[in-house]
């Protein structure tokens, strides 16, 4: 329930409490200031390293990767290397698709073209000066790469004339478990990290201080920098809101901070989860994103004219517009598993329609006025199991497509946004399959993200569900083993 200023940023002070010095005194360059494929063969030979981890993020956002020998570090920088495909054909448990035509057993799962991002260079402080380099596909799988997908739309918003900025935002559970003893009890008993509902908490953040600082050391060294951090309502639950950037840099923030969040807690003796909803008792888990666009011609905001309703400009109106007609053509890639759709029911802070309001938090999208600097909005219908590349094309994807259209919003909704009845062409899916279903029939997803990637991403969707119900669960045996 935070929020972000829509602000860019400077570069972050140190967090004082527990910042080390760098482990190799006298190198002349830092992670963040690599550039260049040149910076990265530098600061490498500094370190000494004989090895640097590479890492990239599959349809789901999990990363995979692998450490790498200085030698073929070098030679990738200059001519990339290969990574098996596979990673684009398999699901979160490692099972292969069955139904994609971009890669599997007919394809022989080849290798793959990736190209290094030297600039993405980041400190691992849990690995004695080791250094991480982020990398994304390219080639005939640029196509259907998340990344990549998202600097496609972030180049058709900037030929629009607009520089976006974007801050996500996550709930996450901590629990006092492994993932050995998770397994061990079924995943049912889990023990939360905390007992009880204690939003803002500051009995909690100064009980735990220790392992609040380690989180906001780790995101301030490994460059997610945290604008805030607090209890949510809930037992062991954590909302962290990622300073704001520019908008591939933002979704690579997002992306690294819930893959080391996991890091830090397992290394703890704990664990993280961002699962949309755990359990039926409490609210599910938002992965909010924050937009705005400046004008690439003046450095001013799209957004914000101080003359109008809110201070809602034309362009921001055309934007709301376009995220709010296509919210239901895209559901499935911001709602991306079978569990994402237990978290949108009435009354639990996540919409069930594709409304707007402002400073609404029933509304699938806020709009929140303020000034040159802040005006933006928030697209609230994002969970936390989303992957934040393609999270974050939805989001700004579908308002540059209103945009282009000059498409004007429905009626804003006062109050809440679960009264009262919607426009039938507001509703959102309500299971994955049906979500799946309206992307592949989705002429403005084909255009926006490509026939090839929509192919692809639905495919994935529908292995999901039918991996789903292959599943008998316990609600199921409770109801009709005996009576029925």
């Amino acid at each position: 329930m935070d929020e972000s200023t829509e602000v860019p940023p400077s570069s972050p002070a140190p967090f004082s409490p527990s910042t080390p010095a760098l482990p190799s005194a006298g190198i002349a360059i830092s992670p963040r200031q690599v550039t260049s494929a040149a910076d990265a063969r530098q600061i490498v030979e500094a370190r000494g390293l004989s090895h640097v981890k590479v890492g990239l993020f599959d349809n789901d956002g999990v990363m995979r990767g692998k450490y790498m020998s200085r030698e073929k570090f070098f030679s990738a920088l200059d001519h990339g290397f290969a990574f098996c495909d596979v990673v684009l054909g398999w699901d979160v448990q490692d099972q292969l698709y069955d139904n994609a035509r971009y890669t599997g057993w007919h394809t022989g799962y080849p290798d793959a073209p990736v190209r290094i991002l030297p600039q993405s260079c980041r400190e691992l402080p849990f690995e004695d000066g080791m250094l991480l380099f982020l990398a994304e596909f390219c080639g005939a799988a640029e196509e259907v790469c998340p990344r990549a997908l998202l600097r496609r739309v972030i180049e058709r918003c900037e030929r629009a004339g607009f520089a976006p900025y974007a801050a996500l935002e996550y709930e996450f559970f901590l629990f006092d478990e492994t993932p050995d003893s998770a397994r061990a009890k079924g995943y049912r008993d889990l023990k939360p990290f905390t007992p009880g509902w204690f939003g803002y908490s500051m009995i909690r953040n100064s009980v735990h201080a220790d392992i609040y600082h380690e989180i906001l050391d780790l995101a301030q060294r490994m460059d997610f920098p945290i604008e805030g951090l607090h209890t949510e309502t809930g037992p062991g639950v954590l909302e962290a809101a990622i300073t704001v950037d520019q908008a591939e840099a933002a979704a690579d923030k997002a992306a690294l901070f819930k893959t080391f969040v996991k890091v830090l807690a397992q290394r703890r003796g704990l664990m993280a989860t961002f699962m949309a909803k755990w359990s039926n008792e409490y609210p599910g888990q938002s992965g909010h994103i924050h937009l705005s666009l400046r004008n690439k011609a003046d450095n001013k905001s799209a957004f914000y004219a101080e003359d109008k309703p809110h201070g809602m400009s034309e362009i921001q109106r055309h934007f709301l517009a376009g995220q709010q007609r296509l919210m239901p053509e895209l559901l499935s890639m911001v709602a991306p598993t079978v569990n994402s759709y237990r978290r949108m029911i009435p009354g639990f802070w996540a919409p069930t329609d594709a409304t707007w309001g402002v400073e609404n938090r029933t509304a699938a999208l806020r709009v929140i006025p303020g000034s040159d600097k802040s005006q933006r909005q928030e697209y609230r219908l994002g969970a936390a199991d989303a992957n934040p590349y393609l999270a974050l094309a939805v989001a700004l994807g579908s308002g540059i497509y209103g945009i282009e259209q000059g498409w004007e919003p429905g009626a804003m909704v006062t109050g809440s946004a679960y009264a009262g009845e919607h426009p039938p062409e507001l509703a959102l899916p309500r299971t994955l399959w049906d979500a799946a279903q309206r992307l592949k029939k989705s002429e403005a997803a084909k255009d926006l993200f490509g026939d090839a990637f929509v192919e692809h991403f639905a495919a994935s969707r529908e292995w999901e569900e039918r991996e789903f119900r292959k599943h008998i669960g316990d609600w199921e045996l409770q109801r009709y083993f005996e009576i029925i």
